[in-house]
């Protein structure tokens, strides 16, 4: 075993020994936050290796384990955990269709990623996978399950849609009005993102980073410089950090209001919306003036923060009483409570089960939240995590209303005593000599963001895999639209707000 400065075990174990060492992490209260393949090269130690990293993590306090089992390159298979972990089957089954390593017995075997028209025996992610080949006609319709019976039909939605909706499709199996089945078919977005990053600089890794999921910019920017920052050993300074933990509830705040606004645009109280899309534009400025940027670009940077200026104590008083005014008019209206009242629950033990994050998590009773279980930044008694049980759009809605007074509380902390300017550390002059690897937890507006990164040794990125919380609860939308109707599906998928971008990387 070799403890990391952080807390972060690596153990290399036998492919065999992989169910145990699953079981036994998953018993003692780990999740499984990841899982990367590498193809180490021919110059390593030993030669060419395929190499799996399965990353657990648990808190507080911070907790950090990781599985590496080494494969062989010729026959890359591992026996599936699929029956432990179903993010770890999801993991298994994108990594199968990227990288060509096969899960072993894996009850759903078929492709995830990859949809029917790309080329079998292509994996783009292995080094030598060269050029792409031709797609082809896709290979016979994909396999939805067909629900049959009297009455029973289905309604297909996608992948275009209306509006600036990113692409997906949704096959509906209904009876009347209410849905028996939903199948979610995504992935048609998929960027390679994980092979751009290879082979950049540190530097030249953090735009994509921002740009994974664009409303998650400090989010995976932050994921990905204290990933960076670990593997270097480089040591952010306190100011820096709390800037950081003040951008991050920034974004959380634009982000929830403009879902408020949505949910009750989508049981007809537009004018609430176009009172929420006003604060969003004031927030957004604000945004602009705190960063350079609308949506918080170049705010954080490897070894620090850039801060234009620092959000005004009363101005963000002023916005808090007026989101404060939107949501009890919501919560007051019969046709907005009624509509958002038991639509869609996702009980606990399914959110638990499904490996649920964020927002999705928390208004169906789980208290997962990455400030307090794996924090960068000290909150002290300014943190508030709330918290629902009744699983709806309801809770939903409440839990981002609370939320947002949480954060408003937190910047109006981060703030005092804040300084603009840019305060950095890098490029760091006593740190860790590369290789080397590191992990970023932070927790985004949707949920906890998780990224894994190895730098090669001329210190450029060689693998960086990130975790969007989207990954992780896109599976649930389905589970919970069991016994809805088919008018409530915006209203749900608004409740939901998964990223496209975060899941089809």
């Amino acid at each position: 075993m070799d403890p990391q400065p952080t807390g972060r075990t690596l153990v290399d174990i036998d492919a065999a020994d992989l169910p145990s060492r699953t079981e036994r992490l998953l018993h003692d209260g780990h999740r499984l936050a990841l899982v990367a393949a590498h193809h180490d090269s021919a110059d390593a130690p030993g030669g060419r290796v395929v190499r799996v990293v399965y990353l657990f993590m648990a808190g507080p306090p911070d907790s950090r384990v990781e599985l590496h089992v080494r494969v062989d390159p010729d026959t890359p298979q591992v026996p599936t955990i699929a029956h432990l972990s179903f993010p770890g089957g999801r993991f298994e089954r994108e990594m199968h269709d990227l990288h060509g390593i096969v899960p072993l017995d894996h009850p759903i075997p078929r492709r995830l990623v990859s949809h029917f028209h790309w080329p079998r025996g292509w994996y783009p992610m292995r080094p030598d996978a060269g050029s792409p080949p031709a797609f082809a006609e896709p290979e016979g319709p994909y396999p939805f399950l067909a629900v049959e019976g009297d009455g029973v039909y289905e309604i297909p939605v996608g992948p275009v849609h209306a509006g600036l909706i990113e692409p997906g499709h949704f096959r509906f199996s209904v009876v009347g009005e209410t849905i028996l089945k939903l199948k979610a078919r995504l992935w048609f977005v998929h960027k390679g993102v994980e092979k751009l990053f290879e082979g950049r600089t540190i530097e030249r890794g953090l735009p994509l980073a921002e740009r994974i999921s664009g409303d998650t910019a400090v989010g995976h920017a932050l994921a990905y410089c204290l990933a960076v920052e670990e593997a270097t050993g480089t040591s952010v300074p306190d100011d820096a950090r709390r800037a950081r933990a003040l951008l991050l509830e920034l974004e959380r705040l634009y982000n929830h209001i403009t879902d408020i606004g949505a949910l009750c645009n989508d049981v007809g109280h537009s004018i609430l919306n176009a009172h929420a899309m006003r604060i969003r534009e004031q927030l957004l400025r604000l945004n602009e003036d705190t960063t350079g940027h609308r949506l918080l670009r170049g705010g954080v940077i490897p070894g620090g923060a850039a801060l234009r200026s620092v959000p005004d104590a009363n101005h963000m008083r002023a916005i808090g009483n007026d989101i404060r005014e939107i949501t009890a008019l919501a919560l007051g209206h019969s046709t907005v409570r009624d509509r958002f009242t038991g639509t869609a629950r996702l009980g606990a033990d399914a959110a638990h089960d499904l490996g649920c994050l964020g927002y999705v998590a928390r208004a169906s009773g789980l208290p997962v939240d990455a400030r307090g279980s794996h924090p960068f930044h000290e909150y002290g008694d300014t943190l508030t995590v709330p918290v629902h049980t009744s699983g709806d759009v309801l809770a939903r809605f409440l839990v981002r209303a609370e939320e947002i007074d949480a954060s408003l509380t937190l910047i109006e902390h981060l703030a005092d005593g804040l300084a603009p300017g840019t305060t950095s550390v890098w490029p760091p002059q006593h740190g860790q000599k590369v290789p080397g690897s590191g992990v970023g937890i932070v927790e985004g507006w949707r949920g906890t963001i998780t990224t894994r990164i190895e730098l090669g040794p001329d210190g450029t990125l060689s693998r960086v895999k990130p975790a969007d919380p989207s990954f992780f609860n896109w599976p649930a939308l389905p589970v919970a639209l069991a016994d809805t109707i088919v008018p409530d599906f915006p209203l749900v998928n608004k409740s939901f707000n998964l990223s496209y971008a975060g899941n089809d990387l």
